[in-house]
């Protein structure tokens, strides 16, 4: 495991979140700001979180980490997917993202057509080169309304069918990490970090 890490992401949720999910585990340190954000052109989460890493080690010279996150929505066709933080377009935030969601599945009222899942790759490269890929995912459905005002992205719309039938911006930070696709993403990390 290595003793300090470096997040490649600029989004101060992920930032607080990655922070409290390493606690105790690594030294962890912000994306330095005279980087420039990465293009996230790929086709993929795991083409994206790879370059993400890539830069920072490249940049910082120390092991990096990054994360890409999609929400797959059944209905859409796995829309947005790897569009998701975007998919309101390059202008797009949180709020114009989900209001997107909400109007393209407007036509499927009925929560059994609302089925989603979140799905969190994370890559970690060193400078040397190596990497370490790693993905973790939850289920789920999307609801009619915004519920909750904690979290970030689409979790006031994502509701975890592991859960008691509130978003994730519905629960505290220590609820939804118990669940989170990230959460179980840093765990298949540290798995394969301790075993190599």
């Amino acid at each position: 495991m290595p003793a300090s890490l470096v997040l490649a992401t600029g989004n101060q949720g992920k930032v607080a979140e990655l922070m409290r999910l390493l606690d105790g585990v690594c030294s962890v340190s912000a994306r330095p700001e005279e980087l420039p954000e990465t293009v996230e052109d790929g086709d993929t989460l795991e083409v994206n979180a790879r370059k993400k890493a890539q830069e920072v080690a490249a940049f910082t010279g120390k092991v990096a980490l990054a994360d890409d996150t999609g929400l797959f929505v059944d209905a859409l066709e796995g829309r947005p997917g790897v569009y998701s933080a975007r998919y309101a377009g390059p202008d797009g935030d949180a709020s114009a993202n989900m209001q997107r969601l909400l109007q393209e599945l407007a036509p499927f009222p009925d929560a059994t057509d609302r089925t989603a899942r979140f799905v969190t790759v994370v890559a970690v490269v060193w400078p040397d080169g190596r990497e370490l890929v790693v993905e973790g995912a939850v289920h789920g459905t999307i609801s009619g309304e915004r519920l909750g005002n904690d979290g970030f992205g689409y979790d006031p719309v994502f509701v975890p069918d592991e859960g008691d039938g509130r978003s994730f911006a519905q629960m505290d930070t220590d609820e939804k990490n118990a669940i989170s696709h990230r959460s179980r993403a840093l765990a298949a990390l540290l798995a394969r970090l301790v075993s190599s």
